[in-house]
């Protein structure tokens, strides 16, 4: 079974078994406005939780997108590359970025829960 949390810096990460997926939120992706570019982590990179993994360019701004957890990346969204415009169209879902296997549980805990991550957003 998956859950998903949320970070503050508007990640989402979606845990399933040791393996996490992660993305932008549909705020962040709204707040970004057209995604034109993503620039995505290598497969087997180590990232730490809260360490920059990937980048994202609207037509508005570039952001950094940092992993909620720590892990090795065992797969990258490459369809993004093509179709950057994926992360607004589905951002929770299709517009997904990275995956990391490895992934320790109390990483993950931590995390704020869809309502949580609701009830902040509302305070922005």
């Amino acid at each position: 079974m998956s859950e998903t949390r949320f970070t503050d810096q508007h990640e989402w990460v979606r845990l399933d078994g040791d393996t996490a997926t992660v993305g932008i939120t549909k705020y962040a992706a709204e707040s970004l406005g057209d995604v034109v570019f993503v620039e995505l982590p290598a497969k087997g990179r180590k990232v730490g939780a809260g360490a920059e993994a990937a980048v994202v360019e609207s037509v508005k701004a570039a952001s950094e997108v940092y992993s909620p957890v720590g892990g090795e990346v065992s797969e990258a969204n490459t369809a993004l590359e093509k179709a950057p415009a994926t992360v607004n169209e589905d951002p929770e879902g299709k517009g997904w970025f990275f995956k990391l296997k490895g992934v320790a549980g109390s990483d993950f805990a931590r995390l704020m829960t869809a309502d949580s991550y609701a009830e902040f957003v509302k305070g922005l």
